[in-house]
């Protein structure tokens, strides 16, 4: 078994690029920045942020949401999975890019920080999926008491 997965949290660099390929299938793509903050160790030294940038790619009607929705300084959670491809560049110098190709996004932040359409909901949630915009179902809340975690029934009989 292996797993392919990356969430992020950051903001976005710059206005998402969005292309149109042969019959209407979008895709977006654009720089997320996350950062470290900075500190101060316990003998005075100064350590800075650190900000690493992130290529993040989005397709179908995940596009068409970052296109809506998002613009730069945009803050958001994605979810997706890592992909590396190759290519020779012109002096035919093999170059790496990695890129996050996004099944899960999520706007944070509040309202006014959205561009001025209509969000559907403050935490929007948007997913590759099928249906297109998702919204997040309220967590269950934890059990309180060992009973409540049992059932409320400790001599139940079970069938192992």
């Amino acid at each position: 078994m292996s797993v392919n997965k990356a969430i992020l949290v950051g903001n976005v660099g710059k206005d998402p690029e969005v292309r149109y390929l042969d019959n209407d299938v979008a895709v977006a793509s654009f720089t997320l920045a996350t950062t470290e903050r900075g500190f101060t160790t316990r003998d005075g030294q100064q350590v800075p942020d650190r900000t690493d940038w992130h290529n993040i790619v989005c397709w179908r009607g995940l596009a068409k949401i970052v296109e809506s929705y998002v613009k730069k300084g945009s803050q958001l959670y994605i979810e997706g999975k890592i992909k590396t491809r190759t290519y020779d560049d012109k002096d035919g110098n093999k170059r790496y890019f990695t890129e996050i190709f996004a099944d899960n996004l999520q706007l944070l932040g509040r309202k006014s920080d959205n561009q001025s359409g209509s969000v559907p909901g403050e935490n929007a949630g948007f997913s590759s999926q099928p249906s297109g915009i998702t919204t997040q179902a309220p967590q269950p809340s934890a059990p309180q008491t060992e009973d409540d975690f049992l059932g409320g029934d400790e001599t139940d009989d079970l069938p192992f």
